[in-house]
């Protein structure tokens, strides 16, 4: 039989002989658990390189202040201080407005994408990959330009058509991309290297992957925030107070391990940010249904060549009774209720926040223990790095771009305006003429006599 051998001490696994089965790897798990091991001790990922762990940011002021105080409490006030920090910046780009929060989504994707490409960079540092950081950056580029691309194409045609670079630029919009990817594809094949084969497809499919998680999903935060800010400030508001009030029921109540890639988190601080994201996000929702700022969709204004944020809000905005239950009617003594139809499709989006939205986090969990670090980066003492705080927060943008198209959205009539002033005349007006027998046809128009 041919021997399996080394190809390169740096670019090698242990023969199949020498490596582990899965039951050995399982005992030794189980080993390790039943003798209080804790995973970072355990040999069961021991060919996986540890990330180096990055020192402790905590301002000197907090660390003064609260130097008398266990690590459990003053991890709390250090998280507490930090949090509210956080929320104020929040509400302050609230009011600078969509076109800043656009910028700042785009911000924190570049800093959770680095976050995440430095671990594989710091993981498979001895190799030397070539060209892997310039390749990774490059690619974001290419993803970016083409997801922005589109977005400016199909919420701002107007503006896109009126001028002549971005015109030509819509126009062969999917063909410069590709051209650009592939420009990337093919820097990627030439900067193979013997005996890292296998570790450059890694890194190229962890890049990839990086990509899809990341760059992806904030594409679908920017088109949340441009159908009504309302659509992008309730879902983060939502997942940002059931992290809150789940960390607070844990720390106050918690007694029961919810699941063990995430050893903190209990039962109790689930059930009870459950209830608490639920009667914050209608309360939030009738707060600010009742201002166009936040529920008209971003637009282009021609007369004023700005972008704005003035609507007839529709009906989902629009104060409506609704009668109770008779089991509510019963407990509550109401017959009916005034609400927005908003505050109802806010139950089904805190819900998602509270049931499906930690999952973000526990898949989070489940990468950082495989490569043995507690946090994504340390940007924010704390609270780790800033994919630590928007690992919810990609999975609920998805959730609420998905929910918007499949209930909520419809034709928009300016968008086919925009479209049809886009046509050559004659198709223009066969388009008129086909709209027009149809409203005929259908009683909406008078019938006109033929000419004598």
């Amino acid at each position: 039989m041919t021997e399996l051998r080394h190809r390169g001490a740096k670019d090698s696994e242990p023969p199949l002989e020498q490596q582990p089965s899965e039951d050995k790897c399982l005992d030794s798990e189980l080993k390790a658990e039943k003798d209080g091991v804790s995973d970072n001790e355990s040999k069961v990922d021991s060919g996986v390189p540890e990330v180096p762990v990055p020192p402790d940011d905590t301002p000197e002021v907090l660390n003064k202040a609260l130097s008398g105080l266990s690590s459990r409490w003053k991890n709390w006030w250090v998280r507490g201080i930090l949090t509210l920090a956080m929320i104020s910046f929040f509400f302050f780009i609230i009011y600078l407005g969509p076109m800043v929060l656009m910028m700042i989504v785009l911000c924190v994707q570049i800093k959770c994408f680095h976050e995440i490409i430095r671990i594989g960079y710091s993981v498979y540092h001895s190799y030397d990959l070539p060209w892997f950081r310039t390749l990774s950056w490059y690619f974001l580029l290419c993803v970016n330009y083409f997801f922005y691309g589109e977005t400016v194409t199909d919420y701002f045609f107007t503006l896109v058509q009126r001028e002549e670079p971005l015109r030509i630029l819509s126009k062969y919009h999917r063909f410069i991309s590709f051209a650009l990817y592939l420009t990337g594809f093919c820097m990627f094949v030439l900067s193979l290297v013997k005996k890292h084969y296998r570790l450059q497809f890694y890194m190229f499919g962890w890049t990839h992957v990086t990509l899809l998680i990341v760059v992806t999903q904030s594409h679908l935060i920017i088109h949340n925030l441009f159908e009504g800010m309302i659509w992008f400030i309730v879902p983060i508001s939502c997942v940002i107070c059931n992290d809150i009030m789940a960390y607070m029921f844990g720390f106050f109540f918690g007694r029961t391990p919810l699941i063990k890639l995430s050893p903190k988190k209990t039962w109790e601080g689930f059930i009870g940010g459950f209830f608490a994201t639920i009667v914050f996000g209608i309360m939030l929702s009738y707060v600010m249904a009742g201002y166009r700022y936040f529920v008209c969709p971003v637009e282009f204004n021609n007369d004023s060549n700005s972008f704005q944020v003035d609507c007839e809000p529709s009906e989902l905005f629009q104060l409506q009774d609704y009668t109770l239950p008779g089991v509510l009617e019963s407990v509550t003594g109401w017959t009916t209720v005034r609400l927005y139809p908003f505050q109802i499709h806010s139950i089904a989006l805190s819900s998602f926040a509270s049931i499906v939205g930690p999952f973000g986090g526990f898949f989070a969990s489940g990468f950082k223990r495989a490569f043995k670090i507690k946090d994504f980066a340390n940007t924010i003492p704390g609270h780790g790095g800033i994919m630590d705080r928007f690992d919810c927060q990609y999975l609920m943008a998805t959730f609420v771009n998905v929910y918007i198209a499949s209930f909520i959205r419809g034709p928009n009539p300016s968008k086919l305006i925009q479209q049809l002033l886009a046509l050559r005349p004659d198709q223009q007006l066969y388009i008129f003429n086909s709209l027009k027998a149809h409203l005929t046809e259908k009683g909406l128009l008078p019938a006109v006599e033929p000419a004598a």
